[in-house]
């Protein structure tokens, strides 16, 4: 595994602990936030691509900041 591979695992699996501890939050599947942030491009736009920022923080922090921005994203956008 070089570097690269190492950093994308470390993202995917941060992303899907994130996944799940939102889902958590709102008391839906994981497979429904999962769609719910797909559809919105928020595992993208926020996991990801706010990595770096994220992934310092707790669990907690990250589930309650996911769930929130899903949320706030979906109102905004129906």
């Amino acid at each position: 595994m070089n570097i690269s591979d190492s950093e994308a695992y470390r993202k995917i699996h941060f992303a899907v602990m994130a996944i799940e501890s939102g889902a958590a939050k709102l008391n839906i599947s994981g497979q429904q936030m999962e769609e719910r942030l797909q559809k919105q491009d928020l595992i993208r736009k926020r996991l990801i691509d706010q990595y770096e920022m994220l992934h310092t923080q707790s669990l907690d922090y990250v589930a309650d900041d996911i769930a929130e921005t899903l949320q706030n994203w979906e109102s905004s956008n129906e």
